[in-house]
């Protein structure tokens, strides 16, 4: 669950197709993500998950697999 919304925003905000996107999808690399995406993505995450992301975790968070983890620990 968690997994597929998770694709849903991904897919929209960097215009890929949400079958292209697995749990070792890169966020910053097989994505392109910049830092100003990245910016923009947890804002996306945390209003739909309603958590926050301390910025020091932001580090640690480099596949797709690792943002739903992180998720599904703070949920």
């Amino acid at each position: 669950m968690v997994f597929e919304k998770v694709k849903a925003i991904l897919s929209e905000q960097f215009d890929v197709e949400e079958d292209t996107i697995t749990a070792d999808t890169n966020i910053a690399d097989d994505l392109g993500a910049d830092s100003l995406d990245v910016v923009d993505l947890l804002m996306s995450i945390e209003d739909e998950f309603e958590i926050e992301i301390p910025d020091e975790e932001v580090e640690n968070i480099k596949t797709v697999g690792e943002l739903v983890k992180y998720i599904e620990d703070h949920v």
